[in-house]
């Protein structure tokens, strides 16, 4: 089965930077798209960012564009979102999922992590 463990979430000032990672556990992780995801309280899961199991194709929600970077490393089985110039906005909860299908939607996906917490501060 698969395991995916997010880490690398914080308390940052706006206008700084954080590194999220996920390890996978399990053996076909070239099989999959990674995706990352995010949720604040009141409000439903949102997409991120995405990479194609190929590292080929790369997919970002319009909020991130500019600021947010998605890159994966199939030898380590790791995918990570560099997050940079944080707004207050930034601040919920991510998560780490893998998808056969992938896209923008939780339904593309079929496993997903505990979450890692992210706060961005005035």
């Amino acid at each position: 089965q698969v395991q995916l463990v997010e880490s690398g979430g914080g308390l940052v000032q706006t206008g700084g930077s954080l590194r999220l990672a996920c390890a996978f556990s399990g053996r076909t992780f070239s099989s999959y798209t990674m995706g990352w995801f995010r949720q604040t309280a009141g409000k439903e899961r949102e997409f991120v960012a995405a990479i194609s199991w190929s590292g080929r194709r790369l997919y970002y929600a319009d909020f991130v564009k500019g600021r947010f970077t998605i890159s994966r490393d199939n030898a380590k089985k790791t995918v990570s979102l560099q997050m940079n110039n944080l707004k207050p906005e930034d601040t919920a909860v991510y998560y780490c999922a893998a998808g056969s299908l992938g896209g923008g939607s939780n339904s593309g996906y079929d496993h997903w992590g505990q979450g890692t917490q992210v706060t961005v501060s005035s």
